[in-house]
């Protein structure tokens, strides 16, 4: 049974930093790609970054530059680097992985930029 985990979500003023981290558990391989999300009120969830086998990573345009997802495959986790934050960041940040061709999410945590 694969678990995810999110954590390190809260209240963070513009310009600020975070860094978010999913804790894998179960049968996870050091090669699963594995993916943020996130969902801000009255939106559809959006891709934000992807890190792949090899470290290879994908971002989506509105957070290059500012964001920066990484893996430890000793401690099962990735990360989410999120420096420059802007309000419209605001969301519940997910991860997701797919193992055995199944699609497991995380519960989420919530990520609030605002003076």
């Amino acid at each position: 049974q694969v678990q995810l985990v999110e954590s390190g979500g809260g209240l963070v003023q513009p310009g600020g930093s975070l860094r978010l981290s999913c804790a894998a558990s179960g049968s996870i391989f050091s090669d699963n790609l594995m993916r943020w999300y996130r969902q801000a009120p009255g939106e559809q969830r959006e891709l934000v970054a992807t890190i792949i086998s090899g470290g290879s990573t994908n971002y989506a345009d509105s957070v290059k530059g500012r964001f920066t997802i990484s893996r430890d495959n000793a401690k099962n986790t990735v990360y989410l680097q999120m420096n420059s934050l802007k309000p419209e960041d605001t969301a519940v940040y997910y991860c997701r992985t797919v193992v055995g061709g199944r699609i497991h999410w995380g519960q989420g945590t919530q990520v609030t930029v605002s003076s």
